[in-house]
């Protein structure tokens, strides 16, 4: 499991969650977003504002 937020060291650790990201070993489910590790939402594919078309 990766750390919950970066240390900005220079050389990463095993556990950086930019680090895990970059290699493709960070868990599914999870993303990093301004250095901190975050569980990624079902809604976050879709578009917001958009209106269901009629047929």
């Amino acid at each position: 499991m990766p750390k919950s937020k970066c240390c900005v060291s220079k050389d990463r650790c095993k556990r950086c969650p930019i680090r895990m990201l970059k290699e493709g070993t960070l868990p599914a489910g999870y993303t990093v977003k301004k250095r901190k590790l975050v569980k990624v939402s079902k809604k976050a594919g879709k578009k917001v504002g958009t209106l269901p078309t009629a047929a």
